[in-house]
């Protein structure tokens, strides 16, 4: 059968349903497989290699890559269909689980259709093609939501609004606490096993994380789908993953066969003759059902017509995940026998459409836009374009919810991780080995000395927008407070909530006792180095990828470049920080900036010291991040030059611009690396002395390619860390006696 449709030039799935069905229990014509139970085992063990060979083409990255079109088709396509299909059903006397997990088949489109047509009709790099693309991604993951919530339906036969949220909360929370795990460790893991990886020991390494999260995942009450899928989009993020793809691809496709030979062997011809009308009905109501709403989708969210119809008309079919949908229901046991034949044959026929469907996008466009009202018309082209930016730029207000929350959100997610795994394992652990209450003191203790380090950066997270929005409008100010005092709040409960879990003090007291414990907290600067290692661990593992991808294009040294920006002011008498030191700036402290030279009467002090007091007629020059920059002119009085064109130079332009400065005067900038038994190993950026002994300033450094720009005076620098120093002609001569140049 596979050489048949190949043949046939026709998408392989659909040899393997037949060639499942002549094997299976209902055909006859065969040595039949009966065996109805290991049918579902196979099946199930077939829905995890797929389900994580899927999570392997997804990664956060390209997540934050897919665009609101993307987005808003996917929402709008999935919700619409999942309450046509739930109509459908009704219409057609079926019950109420059947209903429901009717529209959660029919609200999935079919990756494998799609690209298979793309790839006939050689469309693939087209604007609407990385649109559906995009919307497929999302869909993937509304899947995977979709799964648990239909799992809660199931297991209590009704719709309860409180058990779906809680459901969902709870799968949202152990969804980001394995992402944020995995990311910190898994691809540490790989790069210290990296000289005992060949072909095989990978592919066991990865297929043992696939089913341990599959274990992980049921232990904890969710489908085993979710943990394979999570274990793939885990290392789809590491520099391995390509690797990953290519060993498990045969079990892939052996396995991805296994699956689609065992939804074969459950079709029952006597049950498709049956309902025979129920699938025409089906069929139709997917093709066009879900054109129209996917088309209304994409044009809602700012794409033109013909752009919305083309990706429309490309999404009318259904596929593997509604056959992963049904076999859930069928596990479950809470849908009638005849619903897996008749979403098979539904698939099967929009596989055979779907091309058709998609060559006839262009035809009713044209029909469409010759019969559109003139005034609607009119109104579709204002309001809609073809360059339609997907990355407008956000104003500050939303800038500032967007961090704030996700940081917010971060944080939380993470102390919740440690408070339950204080709670589930480091308890009952220490009970076995001495009284209760001193168990639990442990266990307080040891639950807020590992979260000290995230709730103090929780408490004081920089969000360069704060600034500039109090400073715009008095308005603001109420708001922000609001929102500061609630992220307060929120730190006060996650300190108390292990004390109100492990002892029942009352309310009051532990309230008083979380805020002193947060009191303590802010005030010690010793929790910033902790949680700034593991803040730089865990960006260079996220960017692993991406930064790996830069080093194979030669292009891993030009962040600086790309980041650091440099302007100038000419103070007068009437500036605000006329004789105040340097160190006692608000402006440089809030936007990360650094005052790198000082012009007074034609003398230069570079790199001056945070002493250094600034005095009428001084010409000051700042280097500072884009935003840093942008939002210095929002809020002071200071006058920062520009560029002709109105943007600020480089850092790059600025040392290569100053051939009207003596050789004594200028600036420099040299990258050094802290190489093994340095004296720089393992010591705070703030006990360097690279600012005291070398007259210099640490811009930043690059930690396995990742870039941080003017790092924290506490961070630790390590072995192999490359320093970007900035300094004059007298540095480097020093540096080089030193032999670091």
């Amino acid at each position: 059968m596979t050489l048949l449709f190949k043949k046939l030039r026709q998408p392989l799935v659909l040899g393997y349903i037949i060639a499942g069905f002549i094997v299976g229990p209902y055909s006859g014509w065969f040595p039949a497989v009966t065996d109805t139970v290991n049918i579902h085992t196979w099946s199930e063990i077939g829905i995890i290699i797929l389900m994580f060979s899927l999570g392997l083409e997804f990664n956060l990255h390209k997540l934050a890559s897919v665009g609101g079109t993307a987005i808003i088709t996917a929402i709008t396509e999935v919700v619409s269909m999942l309450a046509v299909g739930y109509g459908c059903g009704q219409l057609m006397g079926w019950n109420k689980m059947d209903s429901i997990f009717l529209g959660g088949m029919l609200s999935m489109s079919s990756t494998t259709i799609i690209i298979k047509a793309f790839e006939d009709f050689n469309m693939k790099g087209k604007k609407f093609t990385e649109l559906v693309f995009g919307t497929l991604v999302i869909e993937d993951i509304a899947g995977i939501f979709m799964m648990v919530i239909l799992s809660t339906i199931a297991v209590s036969q009704g719709i309860s609004g409180g058990e779906l949220a809680a459901s969902l909360v709870k799968m949202v929370f152990y969804l980001a606490l394995w992402l944020l795990l995995g990311i910190y460790w898994l691809p540490t893991l790989l790069q210290k096993t990296q000289n005992l990886m060949n072909d095989e020991t990978l592919l066991v390494v990865s297929l043992g994380l696939c089913f341990g999260m599959v274990l992980l995942a049921t232990h904890l009450g969710f489908s085993s789908a979710l943990g394979a899928f999570l274990a793939g989009s885990l290392l789809a993020g590491t520099i391995h993953m390509e690797e990953i793809e290519h060993v498990s691809k045969p079990v892939k496709d052996l396995f991805g066969a296994v699956f689609f030979i065992s939804v074969g062997m459950m079709v029952n011809p006597a049950l498709i003759m049956e309902y025979a009308g129920p699938i025409v009905i089906i069929t139709i109501t997917t093709i066009v059902g879900k054109a129209i709403f996917s088309t209304l989708g994409v044009l809602g969210s700012g794409q033109p017509l013909q752009t919305s119809i083309l990706c429309g008309f490309s999404l009318a079919q259904i596929g593997e995940f509604s056959f992963i949908i049904a076999s859930l229901g069928i596990s479950l046991g809470v849908i009638s026998e005849y619903i897996y034949p008749i979403v098979v044959s539904v698939s099967v026929i929009t596989t055979f459409t779907t091309p058709f469907v998609i060559r006839s996008a262009e035809g009713a466009y044209a029909f469409v836009n010759k019969h559109l009202p003139a005034k609607f018309s009119d109104y579709l082209n204002r309001h809609t374009s073809e360059d339609r930016s997907e990355a407008e730029k956000d104003s500050d207000w939303n800038a500032f919810v967007k961090k704030f929350f996700s940081r917010l959100t971060l944080y939380a997610v993470i102390m919740l991780g440690i408070i339950l795994g204080g709670t589930s394992f480091v308890r009952p652990f220490l009970n076995a080995y001495m009284d209760s209450t001193i168990a639990a003191i442990l266990t307080v203790l040891a639950i807020l000395i590992v979260m000290a380090p995230f709730l103090r950066q929780g408490l004081f997270q920089k969000n360069e927008f704060f600034i500039p929005l109090w400073f715009k409008n008095r308005t603001n100010r109420l708001p922000l407070l609001v929102l500061l005092s609630l992220r307060f709040a929120i730190m006060v409960f996650l300190v108390a909530l292990p004390i109100r879990i492990l002892f029942h003090f009352a309310a009051f007291y532990i309230l008083l006792a979380a805020a002193a414990m947060i009191f303590f907290i802010a005030r010690s600067e010793w929790l910033i180095t902790p949680y700034l290692q593991i803040e730089a661990r865990f960006l260079t593992n996220f960017n692993e990828r991406k930064l790996n991808e830069r080093k194979d294009a030669g292009l891993e040294h030009n962040w600086l470049d790309e980041r650091i920006y440099v302007s100038s002011v000419t103070l007068n008498r009437e500036s605000s920080v006329i004789n105040k030191r340097l160190l006692d700036l608000s402006i440089t402290k809030r936007f990360d900036m650094k005052i790198i030279k000082i012009i007074r009467n034609d003398k230069h002090i570079n790199i001056p010291a945070g002493t250094e007091k600034l005095l009428p007629g001084d010409i000051i020059f700042i280097a500072g991040t884009l935003d840093g920059l942008n939002n210095t002119d929002v809020v002071s009085d200071f006058d920062l030059t520009k560029k002709a064109a109105g943007e600020f130079a480089t850092l790059h332009d600025f040392i290569n611009h100053q051939e009207h400065y003596a050789e004594a005067d200028q600036l420099l900038s040299f990258a050094i690396t802290v190489e093994k038994g340095s004296a720089l190993a393992g010591v705070r950026i703030k006990d360097s002395k690279i600012k005291s002994e070398w007259g210099s300033l640490l811009l930043g450094l690059e930690r396995d390619l990742y870039p941080i720009i003017f790092p924290n005076i506490n961070m630790r620098l390590q072995e192999n860390d490359l320093l970007w120093i900035l300094g004059s002609q007298k540095m480097a001569g020093k540096l080089a006696k030193m032999d670091l140049l």
